[in-house]
């Protein structure tokens, strides 16, 4: 993986409960780390389901290695939140590639 290749910077985020002023529990969007990473493959499919037609925006990225990540978690890319996919290791510990999924606002 060359340095000169990771051009995007993606933020990594994980889901934490925590109680609002009334005790209710809430979903907040924790930030786990941002990384470096190389964007190799971008497409747009569309599918014919249920309640129509609908756009899926599909992302692979790779960036160094951080110990974590996992399908739970979200990438922040470009300002829109994906849905992480799957997580693919490369090498020993060198890299990790990332297939995400564009979350519906």
């Amino acid at each position: 993986m060359k340095a000169g290749r990771l051009t995007e910077e993606v933020r990594i985020e994980r889901a934490s409960n925590t109680l609002n002023e009334y005790g209710t529990p809430i979903t907040t969007w924790v930030t786990l780390c941002t990384l470096r990473a190389e964007r190799v493959e971008q497409s747009t499919t569309e599918y014919i389901r249920n309640y129509g037609a609908s756009d899926e925006d599909v992302v692979v990225l790779r960036a160094r290695f951080f110990e974590g990540i996992t399908n739970a978690d979200r990438l922040i890319w470009h300002g829109q939140s994906y849905n992480i996919n799957q997580t693919v290791p490369i090498g020993r510990r060198q890299g990790v590639e990332l297939r995400c999924v564009r979350m519906d606002p």
